[in-house]
């Protein structure tokens, strides 16, 4: 397929044309975009079926074989089903902070608290105490 990349103009043989969008993301740089596709079906001259992605009007690789960032042409690229980019991009702008109303507040420092506490290291055992059976 890589010899017909960049080709347009091929719908008028297609068998059946299909619409299908995915969400891509980099896991290298972290870039993340979406792109729809028209997959069209064609029958060549030995009756095998052949499938062509279309995307903005011409022929591309499959984005499913070997998907590459527009960012750092990185090829570690993770596809979603679509919207999963524009939705955590409107989750992004949604969250934002409010700064709290009042000022830091200290805590009351009871009697007798000006001794510093012993510092206890954590063993794994301490931590798995609750999780251990008794032997019956």
């Amino acid at each position: 397929m890589s010899e017909i990349a960049g080709q347009t103009g091929l719908r008028a043989g297609a068998n059946a044309v299909v619409n299908e969008s995915y969400s891509f993301a980099c896991m290298r740089c972290g870039y993340g975009w979406e792109q729809s596709y028209e997959i069209e079906h064609h029958t060549d001259a030995a009756g095998h079926e052949v499938v062509f992605y279309v995307a903005d009007g011409k022929v591309v690789p499959s984005p499913l074989s070997k998907p590459t960032c527009q960012n750092c042409d990185g090829h570690v690229v993770r596809i979603m089903r679509p919207g999963r980019v524009e939705s955590a991009r409107n989750a992004e702008h949604r969250h934002h902070r409010v700064p709290p109303l009042a000022g830091p507040v200290e805590a009351p420092v009871p009697e007798g608290a000006d001794e510093k506490p012993e510092h206890h290291h954590w063993q794994l055992s301490d931590l798995l105490h609750p999780f251990q059976r008794k032997a019956s």
